[in-house]
């Protein structure tokens, strides 16, 4: 594995829930508008994040999971 997983399943699942509503709205009720794309954006963001187990962000503020191969240092 090139990365270590940083999201806990619960969070993965959320993100991904919510990533998919915010694409579907902005999809739906928010066509053709720059506030739509940015929905559309950081839907997809969120969804790949989810999927992944990793966000950068969350990896650039030192965030590790209890229980990953390094949890005793």
């Amino acid at each position: 594995m090139i990365y270590q997983k940083n999201v806990p399943i619960w969070e993965q699942i959320l993100r991904t829930t919510v990533g998919v509503a915010m694409g579907f709205y902005a999809v739906t009720a928010m066509q053709g508008t720059w506030l739509g794309y940015g929905l559309i954006a950081a839907g997809i963001a969120l969804v790949v994040t989810g999927l992944a187990g990793w966000c950068p962000m969350c990896a650039a503020g030192g965030r590790h999971l209890r229980n990953g191969p390094q949890a005793g240092s």
